[in-house]
């Protein structure tokens, strides 16, 4: 399992975001999990180590950082990803290139290429392995509403392998 660095919602924008899997799940559609917690993932590698976390406080110190949440994005040609754009800011973008910059020597074996400065979409995912009959309806559903004003509070490091966050303050 992958390990990332994320950025955390307010409580009101984390629970905007739950209501939107939560209509997906009304109709059908395969959201994300309850137990998930919305999160905009900005760096991702194979193994991320935790002595990142301290070289990664001064950066949340810059915290909150306002936010959108935009458009509704599909990632896949088949099995699509479902996620909402996050209005990529020059805030946003420079906290993004810091955190690769302090992360790089700390992963094994490389940061993944989509999380990139330059290469990096930054969004939060609503449903994964969405198929071509699911999909009007749930954009529909996850383009409501159509711009949700967000606030982002902390960072976290995620141990895909353990599932377990840490969170950083």
């Amino acid at each position: 399992m992958v390990h990332s660095i994320e950025l955390v919602f307010d409580p009101d924008s984390e629970a905007a975001i739950r209501r939107i899997w939560e209509d997906l799940a009304r109709a059908g559609i395969p959201s994300q999990s309850p137990a998930a917690r919305p999160h905009v993932t900005l760096a991702v590698a194979e193994r991320i180590a935790p002595d990142v976390d301290a070289l990664l406080q001064p950066i949340a110190q810059q915290l909150p950082l306002a936010g959108v949440v935009a458009a509704t994005l599909l990632f896949g040609r088949t099995n699509h990803v479902l996620a909402r754009l996050i209005v990529p800011t020059a805030e946003l973008l420079a906290m993004h290139t810091q955190i690769h910059r302090v992360c790089q020597p700390h992963v094994a074996p490389e940061l993944m290429r989509n999380s990139l400065p330059g290469q990096w979409t930054p969004h939060v995912t609503l449903a994964r392995r969405l198929g071509g009959a699911q999909l009007g309806r749930a954009l529909r559903i996850a383009g409501r509403p159509a711009h949700i004003d967000a606030s982002f509070t902390a960072l976290r490091r995620w141990d895909g392998s353990k599932r377990v966050e840490h969170l950083i303050r």
